[in-house]
């Protein structure tokens, strides 16, 4: 195997500072506006669409934009359309054309460095520039050979629905789920189940195991309690989880639209978790979970399942 090369990442880029915006002093614009990239792991960094602004430059799609601090430091995406971008985000500029593969070679090298950094504590304003990377020369071939599906961006629905949070109702989420806590399988050998821990990336994943003991059933939501304190995913594999894992059994028929809609809800209460605090399956239990409802004040399943079908890229569900 052929010895990797690493280079300053500033050899490969122009790397500069985005835009270094305040959303609340911009005026939003979802319908004609330019896409604004936040500091956010989700939906490529882009919080909203805004006004197009004379007084900025206004960078192109095809950067690499990366988060400098906050919860998410380094995270990169390659940006799909023009865009402005909030404080504390750099933004890439390949020096030499790069195809979209190599680009997210790099995303994916960058993010490997979160280690190095610390929320709120060491931030990578001043290092970025002189991370080491693999050299062009270096990228494994399989980085161009590889074949990426790309997802389907229509929605199930053909059709808009808006959400009226005003006339949600809260519920025990007792009453909505069976909550149980993860148990970690003593053996972890390699094998092809998920395991499922407190972490706020792939999809909670951390690793495979071998499949020792009957594996919870695909089809559950599972939260973490610990760590990365109520990211929540819904699972469509098998799968085992640790102990700072809440796994959540819908006491009603539920699918991936439903879950998907339910999970989101349920990262809201991510702010109530900082500085320490946990979410285990006790006081999941007493806590309440606020969803639409019909006409007999039940949760609206078929409104959940119908407003996620709406969506773009619902057909990749």
């Amino acid at each position: 195997m052929n010895k990797i090369k690493t280079i300053p990442l500033n050899k490969i880029f122009n790397i500069s500072y985005g835009s270094q915006l305040d959303l609340n002093k911009l005026e939003i614009d979802l319908k004609n506006g330019i896409n604004f990239i936040s500091r956010s792991r989700e939906n490529l960094g882009v919080q909203t669409k805004i006004k197009k602004l004379s007084n900025k430059t206004l960078f192109k799609k095809g950067s690499i934009t990366v988060t400098l601090g906050g919860s998410y430091l380094l995270s990169s995406f390659v940006q799909k359309e023009d865009f402005y971008t909030a404080q504390n985000i750099k933004v890439l500029i390949p020096k030499q054309p790069l195809n979209d593969a190599q680009k997210k070679f790099y995303c994916y090298a960058i993010e490997h460095n979160r280690f190095r950094y610390t929320s709120h504590g060491r931030e990578a304003n001043k290092t970025l520039d002189d991370l080491l990377v693999p050299s062009l020369d270096s990228i494994p071939d399989w980085v161009n050979t590889s074949k990426i599906k790309t997802p389907n961006r229509k929605a199930v629905l053909n059709k808009q629905l808006t959400l009226d949070i005003e006339n949600w109702q809260k519920f025990d989420y007792s009453e909505i789920f069976n909550i149980k806590k993860g148990n970690t399988p003593k053996k972890q050998n390699d094998g092809s189940v998920f395991l499922v821990s407190a972490t706020g990336l792939n999809n909670g994943v951390s690793k495979t195991v071998a499949s020792a003991t009957n594996p919870n059933k695909r089809g559950l939501i599972t939260v973490s309690s610990n760590g990365a304190v109520g990211d929540a995913f819904y699972q469509n594999q098998d799968f085992y989880a640790t102990g700072d894992v809440n796994i959540l059994f819908p006491n009603f028929d539920c699918n991936q639209f439903v879950a998907m809609f339910l999970i989101t809800v349920i990262r809201q209460e991510k702010f109530r978790f900082n500085y320490g605090r946990k979410w285990g399956k006790e006081k999941m239990l007493s806590h309440k979970i606020k969803l639409p409802v019909n006409k007999n004040n039940q949760p609206d399943w078929q409104f959940m399942e119908d407003y996620i079908k709406s969506l773009p890229y619902s057909k990749s569900l």
